[in-house]
């Protein structure tokens, strides 16, 4: 029995990693298509590959959502606290895809984690959740915002002489750069985490020792997150793209830019799981409020907020539910 659970625990955290890569492929390539910058299916080939890549960098977001969120016990029931997390954080996804809402699969996970964890009594690292999780979670978007208004502000002085069209064609060639480095980032943040919830079970299963990713871990995860990418969430493009601002391909840019250096920092230097939904989203409203504030459509953005202000409950929620199921059934 538990070695059945320790594979479903894999399989289905491989599921969440894959419509992590749809539910997020928006993060990294709805700009560069809202633009033309690239077509649909060459920034989603070239998101994958970068996703791919990005998720076999650094350990550090892996070793914090493995070991940092909670300590389920050593057995089988230990493993129907990972399993039932997982399934809040893929019901949650699946929902906010279905609305098309960007919300955040990253604190979908960790809150679905922190769900099932409290449902079973087991402990729950606060301190760690506090630091690495809450703290992270309200700066990466204030970073976002902040970095992306000051380097479009600062762009906009720059080419402040130069054509309009002559800055939108080098603009545009430059987002398949950007691009690839959102998705990189994506990559290493959001695979990552998946890689910790494997480890977590392999620990909680007593076949693994430590925080270190075995090799298969990260072939494994960093496929099913490209696979996922490659696949598509037209839904979500559709809102980052178009419906919180029309974007120029500097602005695509400028947003891109500082998104991805948010997120190389937090999961390289900080080793926090922060949203890359969360930046990217916040970082295109940055972008936009150079233009005019109003050009931002704000009841989007609301939206998108009310999104993420429920993911970590709502996951918690589910994943609280499927426990208490799941119990009347596995021992």
């Amino acid at each position: 029995m538990e070695l059945a659970l320790v594979v479903a625990v894999v399989a289905i955290a491989l599921v969440f990693d894959y419509t992590n890569g749809f539910h997020d492929a928006a993060n990294a390539i709805a700009t560069s298509i809202s633009t033309r910058a690239l077509t649909p299916r060459v920034a989603l080939a070239l998101a994958a590959v970068m996703n791919l890549a990005g998720a076999l960098v650094s350990e550090g977001v892996a070793s914090t959502i493995g070991s940092g969120i909670i300590t389920p016990s050593v057995d089988s029931h230990g493993m129907t606290v990972v399993l039932s997390g997982l399934i809040g954080a893929i019901t949650w996804n699946l929902l906010t895809w279905r609305l098309g809402l960007p919300s955040s699969s990253s604190h979908a996970l960790i809150g679905g984690l922190i769900g099932a964890g409290m449902a079973a009594s087991v402990t729950v690292h606060w301190d760690v959740i506090l630091d690495k999780v809450v703290v992270p979670m309200v700066m990466s978007p204030l970073l976002g915002f902040t970095l992306a208004y000051l380097v479009m502000v600062g762009l906009l002085w720059i080419f402040r002489r130069t054509s309009p069209n002559k800055v939108n064609r080098h603009f545009r060639a430059g987002q398949s750069v950007s691009a690839a480095a959102m998705a990189f980032g994506h990559g290493l943040q959001d695979a990552q985490k998946t890689m910790g919830v494997i480890v977590l079970a392999l620990v909680t299963a007593d076949l693994h020792t430590g925080t270190d990713v075995p090799l298969w871990v990260k072939l494994s995860a960093a496929g099913a997150i490209a696979l996922g990418t490659y696949s598509g969430g037209w839904r979500i493009m559709r809102t980052l793209g178009r419906r919180v601002i029309k974007l120029d391909p500097a602005r695509g840019v400028a947003a891109e830019t500082t998104a991805s250096s948010v997120l190389y920092v937090m999961a390289i230097g900080l080793d926090a799981p922060v949203s890359t939904t969360h930046t990217i989203s916040s970082a295109i409203m940055g972008v936009g409020a150079t233009n005019r504030l109003s050009a931002v459509r704000w009841g989007m953005a609301g939206n998108i907020l009310r999104a993420w202000v429920l993911t970590i409950p709502m996951a918690a929620a589910v994943a609280a539910l499927v426990y208490a199921f799941a119990r009347l059934f596995l021992p």
